[in-house]
C-alpha cells in the first residue's frame, strides 16, 4: 500500500489490486474492499491526530457500527485505483467516515458510508462524546458518497431462514482490540452463500454489527432470501451480533 495522501480534507491512497484480494474470477470481493477502507480509514485519523495511537492512551477505541457499500463496477485483479475517504463529522453518537474508489480511468467503482463509535477499552461501554479528547470535535465540508447515513439492518419478517452452519472464533479473526475484526463478518456472511450467487457483482452491501464476539465464543449462522437480497446473522446465545444484506 502506499501512503495515503492528504488533497484538503480527503485522503488518498492508491493501489493495485493483489490477486489475493480477488476470487475464482479475478474480481474484487467486497471484503477485500473493507480491507482497503479500514486501513485508510486508520492512516486518515491518526492524520488527523483522532487515530488509533491518539484514542489508545485513554483507553478508547474506534468501533465500527454500521457501514453501507455501493458497487457501480467490479474492480479486477491488477488494475490500479484510488481510494478517498473523509470525515464527515457526528450524528449523536456516531462518527460519521465515507469511501470513494476510484478505478483507472478516474470513476467511481465503488462507494461506501460508515458509522463509528468510540468504546472505553476496559469496559466496552459507548464513550459519550463530552468524555471525548478534544481533537474529535471538529467541523468539516459536507460531501456525501452516499448521502444517507448507514441503515439498521433486520431479518425480514414472515421469511423462512435457514441455520447454514457455525463460527468459532479463532486466530485469524481477532483484531488489535481483542475481538472480532470487521471484515471477517463479511467473509462469513459471503461463505454463507451459494456459490453461484456469491459470484454474482454485488449491487449494495450493508452490514451492522450488535455485538462482539472474542476468541473462542460459537457463531450460529443463519441466511434467509427476500427477492433479490440475501441476508445472513450471526447469533450467540441467541442474541445478534451483527446482520449483513446483500442485494445482487
Amino acid at each position: 500500500m502506499e501512503p495515503v495522501i492528504q488533497e484538503g480534507y480527503k485522503f488518498r491512497q492508491d493501489v493495485c489490486i493483489p490477486c489475493y484480494q480477488t476470487n475464482c474470477n479475478a474480481v474484487l470481493r467486497p471484503a477485500a474492499f473493507m480491507d482497503l477502507a479500514q486501513e485508510i480509514a486508520y492512516w486518515a485519523a491518526q492524520a488527523l491526530g483522532f487515530g488509533y495511537e491518539n484514542l489508545h492512551v485513554h483507553h478508547t477505541a474506534w468501533v465500527l457500527t454500521r457501514m453501507h457499500v455501493r458497487f457501480e463496477e467490479m474492480l479486477r485483479w491488477h488494475q490500479t485505483a484510488s481510494l478517498y475517504t473523509w470525515h464527515k463529522g457526528a450524528n449523536g453518537l456516531f462518527y460519521l467516515r465515507d469511501f470513494d474508489l476510484k478505478g483507472p480511468d478516474g470513476t467511481t467503482a465503488v462507494r461506501a458510508t460508515s458509522s463509528w463509535v468510540v468504546i472505553d477499552e476496559r469496559t466496552r461501554h459507548f464513550v459519550r462524546p463530552d468524555e471525548l479528547p478534544p481533537s474529535l470535535v471538529l467541523d468539516y465540508p459536507v460531501d456525501h458518497a452516499i448521502e444517507q447515513e448507514a441503515p439498521k439492518v433486520l431479518f425480514p419478517k414472515g421469511v423462512t431462514e435457514t441455520e447454514v452452519g457455525e463460527h468459532t472464533v479463532a486466530y485469524s479473526d481477532i483484531d488489535i482490540i481483542g475481538h472480532t475484526n470487521n471484515v471477517r463478518y463479511v467473509v462469513w456472511a459471503m461463505d454463507c452463500l451459494p456459490q453461484e450467487v456469491a459470484l454474482q457483482p454485488m449491487k449494495d452491501l450493508y452490514i451492522n454489527f450488535n455485538r462482539e464476539t472474542t476468541a473462542g465464543e460459537t457463531v450460529r449462522l443463519f441466511r434467509l432470501q427476500d427477492g433479490d437480497a440475501w441476508y445472513v446473522e450471526g447469533r450467540v446465545d441467541g442474541k445478534s451480533c451483527f446482520v449483513v444484506k446483500m442485494e445482487f
